[in-house]
């Protein structure tokens, strides 16, 4: 070997040596650096016409494994999925307070109907009744504020949905525009490993909000797509739109996160990904925090509804005035034509003294008052003649009013051996909300009780707006149903089965005996409809079809900060109905008892009435107490809590496992970094002695000259 070679194979020994200490300082200076990726560099030998002519530096790459590095974008996107919704279901869990203590939400509901059996013991005292009425009225203000937290935090997550799409969009630019960089320094055979770590980085981050799948493309950069197969990156960025909702209710519907693919295909992300933090919020918003709010209004109603029955039931002394009923969303006519049984319409002075009364016997479409017949068409007209002077009663916009004159007051009861009742099995005042304890502004009781043969009361052509998406909230389709020509209930529910015009290729609508509407979508999971505009008006009530019937996901969640204790009972404690009628009064003697507390004892006793609640909520129709039913459902909020809570716990464990695995694996080690920086040292030393021993050869060889 010439000393020229020689020569040769030092020099490239130490420029190799030097290259590879660069390295290894790289990754001693960034042994701290979160995320930072080990750089190994690839030296290969040289040779020159089959002779060894020294070493040289083939390509610096990153310490990567590709299965550690999809174990741990996996369990990352898991942990975002899961610490999302347990921090946000968290927060809804927070609201109803501790099921265990006196002050909870849940506590007050059993506190209230104590209150109200306390007043049975001494029914004229005012401080017991205003101590349960305020009780009462504390319950439903706090299940507004409740609500009102429900949907603060599905905007929250409706907010953050949108805040993380901004930052996934700067990601994927980043991490094209770095994969653009490491092919240009791979075609130049040049260091690409810093855009590499830096890549890895994003991609990492990336994978906190998808789940993301990684490939490696043949000029060193990266290939990105989601767990459903959307692409990411490669070539060029996806781009992802969502538009925020703003101020968010129970009937808000969301729009959907579109993803355009580089190839310019849009796509929902909902039916791309399967876990990740965008889904976590998309979940907690579209499931869980409805679900909640869809149960709280469903209990929420039966309570007001029980007090309402029992209150119906009884009267104050003296009788009130005027007793003005709800909007029932439909026609006189119809309503009374699905009642049967008796009920007693009586006017009574200040002192219970019955001045007048009017005797309905229900049947149908057929009916007597006081032994006169009637039909539903005319039952004010024979109503108002059988009260003559005394009082009178009529019917505007689908609200029943029934007023007494002369100072005098208008009592009602029920025959207890033949009760009145329509088919939501409701008697006449309650059903008509005539002395109701809890108003609603809104329509709260979707039991209508009409039958498929009743008019439904919509003018034909009038349009509702439906969409129907599946289980992951993706659109389906968007439906426009008109009402049709048919005038009865039977009509209605015909056309919006309709496969073609309707909504019958979905899903089906069904009418109860008790007369709610409900819809049942076909398939497992079965579509969910949501109301995206409604156009129509009952006549004579004004009520829109979707408040009438609770049609539509958020409707009947709505519900849940709508009632309030009637505001003149609450003024005046005096008003509270604790007397019973006394059905055998004649004309003349006393209905009317001062100091009778029944109706407290019953109001106290409506917990634990049984009552049907309807499906809500992901539980299904049950017929309970209403004590019971809250009692489920404080079990329900508090498991799914612990739950989401065990979920997020596992996840984040097995992050810290993959990401422990994978950093043992890619991350810097000090001590191995030192036994290469010797290696390293005593190679650059050893050509540096070649180097050194060849010159001495050549000074030899010129002194021989």
């Amino acid at each position: 070997m010439s000393l020229g070679s020689i020569l040769n194979n030092a020099s490239s020994g130490l420029a190799t040596a030097q290259a590879q200490l660069r390295v290894v300082s790289d990754n001693v200076a960034n042994v701290n650096t979160k995320g930072y990726v080990r750089k190994i560099a690839d030296q290969q030998s040289l040779t020159s016409q089959g002779v060894g002519s020294g070493v040289e530096l083939g390509r610096v790459r990153l310490a990567t494994d590709r299965f550690l590095q999809a174990a741990s974008l996996s369990a990352n996107a898991d942990a975002g999925r899961y610490a999302a919704r347990s921090e946000l279901y968290d927060r809804i869990q927070t609201q109803f307070g501790d099921p265990g203590s006196t002050t909870g939400f849940f506590s007050s509901i059993d506190g209230m109907f104590a209150a109200f059996a306390t007043i049975a013991e001494d029914a004229s005292s005012s401080p017991r009744r205003q101590e349960a009425l305020f009780k009462a009225e504390a319950l439903f203000e706090e299940a507004a504020r409740v609500t009102g937290q429900i949907q603060a935090t599905r905007e929250d997550a409706d907010g953050r949905i949108g805040t993380a799409v901004e930052r996934v969009n700067g990601l994927l630019r980043d991490i094209d525009a770095l994969n653009v960089e490491i092919s240009r320094a791979t075609a130049l055979n040049a260091d690409s490993s810093g855009a590499q770590g830096a890549q890895a980085m994003l991609v990492a981050e990336l994978g906190k909000f998808l789940d993301v799948r990684s490939t490696g493309t043949g000029n060193g950069g990266i290939s990105l797509r989601t767990g459903g197969g959307a692409l990411l990156v490669g070539p060029g960025a996806a781009t992802l739109e969502y538009q925020r909702a703003g101020k968010v209710t129970p009937e808000t519907v969301f729009s959907e996160v579109l993803i355009t693919e580089p190839g310019g295909q849009i796509r929902p992300l909902t039916d791309l990904i399967t876990t990740g933090e965008i889904k976590g919020l998309l979940e907690l918003r579209d499931v869980d925090a409805p679900e909640t709010a869809e149960r709280l209004a469903e209990l929420l109603t039966h309570v007001a509804d029980e007090l309402n029955r029992a209150h119906n039931a009884h009267s104050a002394v003296p009788a009130p005035a005027v007793l003005t009923g709800r909007n029932i969303g439909q026609s006189l006519e119809a309503a009374l034509g699905g009642f049967t049984g008796s009920t007693t319409v009586a006017i009574t002075n200040p002192a219970g003294l019955v001045q007048a009364r009017a005797d309905i016997v229900f049947s149908g479409s057929t009916l007597t008052i006081n032994g006169n017949a009637a039909t539903p068409a005319n039952f004010l007209t024979v109503l108002n003649a059988q009260l003559g002077a005394s009082g009178t009663a009529s019917f505007n916009n689908g609200v029943l009013s029934i007023a007494a004159t002369g100072g005098n007051g208008v009592a009602i009861g029920d025959d207890p051996a033949n009760p009145s009742k329509n088919g939501a099995g409701r008697g006449f005042s309650h059903f008509f909300g005539l002395n109701d304890l809890i108003q609603s502004d809104r329509p709260a009781l979707y039991e209508t009780g009409l039958s498929g043969a009743s008019p439904h009361g919509f003018t034909a052509g009038e349009t509702v707006r439906f969409r129907l998406s599946d289980d992951r909230g993706s659109k389906l389709r968007d439906v426009t149903f008109t009402v049709p020509a048919g005038a009865t209930v039977n009509d209605l529910r015909a056309a919006l089965n309709d496969p073609i015009t309707g909504i019958g290729r979905y899903g089906s609508f069904s009418l109860s005996s008790a007369g709610e509407l409900t819809f049942q979508g076909n398939g497992d999971p079965a579509p969910t409809l949501k109301t995206l505009d409604d156009q129509t008006a009952q006549v004579p009530s004004g009520v829109s079809f979707t408040q009438l019937f609770g049609v539509g996901a958020g409707i009947r969640a709505s519900r849940a900060d709508s009632f309030s204790v009637r505001s003149d009972v609450r003024q005046n404690p005096a008003k509270l109905a604790l007397a019973q009628f006394d059905l055998t009064a004649a004309v003349g003697s006393r209905g009317l008892l001062s100091g009778d507390g029944r109706g407290a004892t019953a109001l106290a006793d409506a917990g634990n009435r049984a009552t049907a609640f309807q499906a809500a909520g992901g539980a299904r129709s049950s017929t309970q107490t209403v004590s019971r039913y809250a009692a489920e459902l404080s079990g329900a909020i508090g498991g799914k809590a612990a739950s989401a809570k065990s979920r997020a716990d596992s996840a984040e464990a097995i992050r810290t496992e993959a990401t422990a695995r994978q950093t043992a694996f890619e991350g810097v080690n000090l001590d191995e970094e030192l036994v290469l920086l010797t290696t390293y040292q005593q190679a650059f030393n050893a050509s540096a002695r070649l180097i050194q021993a060849s010159r001495e050869l050549y000074d030899i060889l010129l002194g021989m000259i």
